[in-house]
C-alpha cells in the first residue's frame, strides 16, 4: 500500500486531511465461508483537499490488483437503472457524433458490456477495456470485444499505432479509481482521435460533500471530482474541457465531454463560476464534513437501535461496495441486521466484510418477511423499492441512511 504525500493531479504536497473514517475493510471484499476464519486485511480512509488544483482524494492507495482481481464481485448489468442510463447516453452519442460502421468507440473500465452492448446493437465497431476477469468473461459471451487490461498510456500507444484511436472514448466511474491518474489520461489523449471526445462520468464531490454521502468514499474511489479540479487535469494533457452535465446517478454525478480543441460553452464556463461562489475551490468548504457524518452514524444507529428494542426486524438490501463502509464505520453488524440480500448471484453466499453479515438472494425476504429493509445502494432507491413492492404492501417499511436516515 502506498502513502500520498504528494497530490495525484498536480504533483505538489499541500494536502489537507478533513475526514478520517478509519481503518476499515476493501468494501468489495465480500468473504467465502471457507475463509471467514481469517482476518480480512484493512486500510485507513483518509480524504484530503490539495490546495493548489482542489483535488480531493485518499491519502492511501491499496493495489489495483489487490481491488480489481480475479474476485471482483461488481457486475453493472445486475443493475436495470443503469443499463438504462448507459442506454441513453450511447443513443444521444450516436446521434450527436453520426457514429456509424466506419466510426470506433472504446469503453475504459467496460465491465460486462452494459454499455457497449448498445453500440454492439447498432452495429458500431466497438473495443472494451477492463481489467477484472469475471466481467471480462461475462462481456466476450455476449460477443464484445472486451481486452483484459489496465487502461494507461502505453496500452493507448500500442493501440493508437495499430490504427485504432477513437471517435468516442467513454469512461463511467473509472477516473475516480486509477492509481495513476495522470497516466490514465494521458492514454486517453493519445487514443482519442483529433476531432473525437471522449465523454467521462464521475461522482461530484459538490453532492457528496452537500449530502453527507461519505458512504461513496472507499479504497476502489482514489478522487472525487469538482469541475474545477477536472478542468485542471485535463488541461495538462493537452484536453480541454468542453462541455458538462449534471446528473442524478450515483447520488449526483458529472458527465464531461473533452476534446482536443478549447471551445467551453456555457454549461462548463457556469459550472466553474458556480463552484467559485459556493468556494469549492477552498478548503473551508469542507471543513465541517467529519462533523456531519458523525451526526448521520449517530443518527442511523439510534434509530436502529430503538427499532430492535422494539422487537422489530430489520435486513439489509444491497451488498454495494457504499454497504461495506457504511456498516463498518457505523458499526452496524448481526446484532442490528439479519442478514443482506443482493441480486448479484456472485455474491450470494459469501459475508460483507468487517461486519460479517451473511448475503443471501433477495428471494428471503418472502420467506422472513423484515419489518424494515435498510437500503444500502440508495442511489437505487426507487429501483429497489418496486421490485420489493410486496414487502410494502404487506406493511413493510425502508429505511434510507443518506443524506440523513428516514424511514418511509
Amino acid at each position: 500500500m502506498a502513502d500520498i504525500v504528494s497530490c495525484r493531479s498536480c504533483g505538489r504536497s499541500h494536502l489537507r486531511t478533513f475526514l478520517s473514517l478509519g481503518d476499515l475493510p476493501l468494501s468489495d471484499g465480500f468473504i467465502a465461508e471457507a475463509d471467514l476464519g481469517k482476518a480480512e486485511p484493512r486500510f485507513p480512509l483518509d480524504v484530503a483537499f490539495c490546495e493548489d488544483c482542489t483535488l480531493v482524494q485518499i491519502l492511501k492507495t491499496v493495489p489495483p490488483e489487490e481491488l480489481f482481481g480475479h474476485d471482483y464481485p461488481y457486475f453493472s448489468s445486475f443493475t436495470d437503472a443503469l443499463v438504462a442510463h448507459a442506454r441513453e447516453n450511447v443513443e444521444a452519442r450516436i446521434r450527436e457524433r453520426r457514429l456509424g460502421p466506419d466510426s470506433f468507440v472504446v469503453e475504459l473500465a467496460s465491465n460486462d458490456g452494459y454499455l457497449l452492448q448498445h453500440y454492439q446493437k447498432a452495429g458500431i465497431p466497438l473495443l472494451g477495456i477492463d481489467p477484472a476477469p469475471g466481467p471480462v468473461e461475462a462481456a466476450r459471451k455476449k460477443g464484445i470485444d472486451t481486452r483484459l487490461a489496465f487502461f494507461g498510456l502505453s496500452v493507448a500507444q500500442e493501440l493508437a499505432e495499430a490504427g485504432k484511436q477513437a471517435d468516442v472514448i467513454h469512461g463511467n466511474n473509472v477516473l475516480a479509481h486509477v492509481a495513476d491518474t495522470n497516466g490514465f489520461v494521458q492514454g486517453i489523449a493519445a487514443l482519442l482521435k483529433d476531432d473525437g471526445v471522449a465523454v467521462i462520468e464521475a461522482p461530484y464531490v459538490r453532492d457528496l460533500i452537500d449530502h453527507g454521502e461519505f458512504d461513496t468514499i472507499y479504497h476502489e474511489h482514489l478522487c472525487y471530482f469538482s469541475a474545477t479540479a477536472l478542468k485542471a487535469l485535463f488541461r495538462q494533457h493537452g484536453l480541454h474541457f468542453n462541455r458538462v452535465e449534471r446528473l442524478p446517478i450515483h447520488g449526483g454525478s458529472l458527465r464531461i465531454f473533452v476534446e482536443k480543441v478549447d471551445r467551453p460553452d456555457a454549461s462548463i464556463t457556469d459550472l466553474l463560476a458556480e463552484e467559485r461562489e459556493l468556494g469549492i475551490d477552498k478548503f473551508g468548504y469542507y471543513a465541517d464534513f467529519a462533523a456531519r457524518v458523525e451526526k448521520i452514524k449517530a443518527d442511523l444507529r439510534a434509530m436502529l437501535l430503538e427499532l430492535k428494542a422494539e422487537g422489530k426486524t430489520i435486513v439489509g438490501y444491497g451488498a454495494a461496495a457504499k454497504g461495506t463502509i457504511l456498516l463498518n464505520y457505523a458499526g452496524i453488524g448481526p446484532d442490528l441486521l439479519d442478514y443482506v440480500v443482493d441480486r448479484n448471484t456472485f455474491k450470494q453466499g459469501r459475508w460483507i466484510p468487517g461486519v460479517r453479515l451473511p448475503i443471501k438472494a433477495p428471494a428471503v425476504i418472502e420467506e422472513t418477511k423484515p419489518d424494515y429493509l435498510l437500503i444500502l445502494p440508495w442511489n437505487f432507491k426507487d429501483e429497489i423499492m418496486s421490485q420489493q413492492a410486496a414487502h410494502a404492501a404487506r406493511g413493510g417499511k425502508f429505511i434510507l441512511p443518506i443524506p440523513m436516515p428516514v424511514i418511509v
